[in-house]
């Protein structure tokens, strides 16, 4: 009560945060506008039969099973938040870029933002061809014809051109990352529904009553050990050179979980792929190539082991990859030498970047390992105790594992801006 009192006193953290919530709330009343002529019923059948569409719908926030104007989220977006930052360590012009603060930082945005156009368009013919393609009964009509899905493609481009527009808009003026503020929203819209499912589910039968106290139990659990993966530091103390005898000592955190979200959503688009590919392959008029569709979608479903096996592999591989673009052992270690510090017992320079990619890397074992783990979790339950998914739509738990990481790390990280809003306001008491 304490925080929201100081909360409603500070004007500019009011403000922020009333903008925020507007901007959510715009964004939320968006993705209940579907387009017209989509039959929604025969759309809502094939989310509840499909696995990886029911994933994307949950970090789309339910605009792809409503079909409205922003069907593809923020997905294009990310895609291509992920390409550029991959590029840097290609182009050498992107890399310097890079390195140039506040102005290179601005044009590398830029880019993201052309990228995302074409990527948007892509994505959204593919993901209109793939709905339609599922459903018994056509969703839209005439899709074949350039005059019917092109509209729809333009719309839904522009759908997601104005949810990063207002993504930014939240960067700016509102409280916390705008882009993941707007995912956060989404996945945290459907936790009543995915409740009143399993809730629902119980009351009519008492033999569903604990497996939904197990899945409440498992939410619960999973949440507290991705907090702790997220706030996990490796503090390593720095000495900094200080008149005296004794020099200022200082630490360097090192975050176990460095990677955030990023591994987990690279992994679920590359899963998705083959499997989505293949599923538009059986309205292929080639028998061969609709046998080879079908083995793919056999042997490669959310609960087989080939599937379970190389999502762990791609958020363990692309921790250590992610990291190794965005952590610079070389620039730290070069930065505490020029401000005169060392690490005890390191030697300034080479040394000192050698030793700050080896816990690095010691750091990402465990925080790959555990990031897969977490995102594995409930579907190895589902495999596992089927009962245990009670209509949730998301195995074990009310939330995906993905959508628990997502959640906790937007959680921490906006509770952090706004206690720094407050010690701000209250320093500016001061003076």
């Amino acid at each position: 009560m304490e925080t929201l009192k100081q909360i409603f006193h500070s004007k500019d953290l009011r403000k922020k945060i009333l903008f925020t919530v507007g901007i959510i709330v715009f964004y939320r009343i968006l993705t209940q506008i579907s387009l017209p002529g989509v039959n929604l019923a025969a759309l809502k059948s094939i989310f509840e039969a499909n696995q990886f569409l029911s994933v994307f719908s949950l970090l789309t926030g339910g605009s792809a099973e409503n079909f409205s104007i922003v069907l593809m989220g923020l997905s294009p977006y990310i895609n291509a938040s992920i390409i550029i930052q991959l590029l840097t360590v290609i182009v050498p012009s992107l890399e310097n870029l890079s390195k140039e603060g506040d102005l290179g930082r601005r044009k590398l945005n830029s880019y993201t933002r052309w990228l995302t156009l074409p990527l948007a368009l892509l994505q959204s013919y593919g993901m209109i061809l793939l709905l339609n393609s599922q459903s018994q009964l056509p969703i839209i009509n005439n899709i074949s014809s350039p005059g019917v899905i092109l509209p729809i493609m333009l719309t839904v481009t522009a759908g997601t051109i104005l949810l990063m527009w207002l993504g930014e808009l939240i960067s700016e003026n509102g409280i916390g990352n705008g882009t993941s503020m707007i995912i956060f929203a989404g996945i945290i819209a459907s936790a009543p529904t995915s409740l009143a499912q399993s809730l629902s589910l119980a009351s009519r039968d008492a033999d569903q009553l604990i497996p939904f106290l197990v899945t409440i139990i498992t939410t619960i659990a999973l949440t507290v050990i991705a907090i702790l993966i997220t706030e996990g530091v490796r503090k390593i103390p720095v000495t900094y050179a200080a008149r005296g005898a004794k020099g200022q000592v200082s630490t360097l955190p090192l975050k176990v979980n460095q990677a955030g979200m990023i591994p987990i959503i690279f992994a679920v688009s590359v899963l998705a792929f083959p499997t989505l590919a293949a599923q538009l392959a059986q309205q292929s008029s080639n028998a061969r190539l609709q046998q080879l569709a079908d083995i793919i979608i056999t042997h490669f479903s959310a609960t087989s082991a080939p599937y379970l096996i190389a999502y762990f592999l791609l958020i363990f591989g692309f921790t250590f990859f992610y990291v190794s673009i965005t952590f610079k052992p070389e620039e730290i270690a070069d930065n505490i030498q020029k401000r005169g510090g060392y690490i005890t017992g390191i030697r300034p320079g080479k040394p000192t970047a050698d030793f700050l990619s080896q816990i690095t890397n010691r750091l990402n074992l465990f925080g790959g390992f555990f990031l897969a783990l977490i995102a594995m979790l409930p579907i190895l339950m589902a495999a596992i105790f089927p009962a245990y998914s009670a209509g949730a739509g998301n195995g074990a738990t009310i939330f995906s594992g993905a959508a628990v990481i997502i959640i906790v790390g937007v959680a921490l990280d906006l509770l952090r801006q706004i206690n720094a809003q407050l010690i701000m306001h209250d320093y500016n008491k001061l003076i």
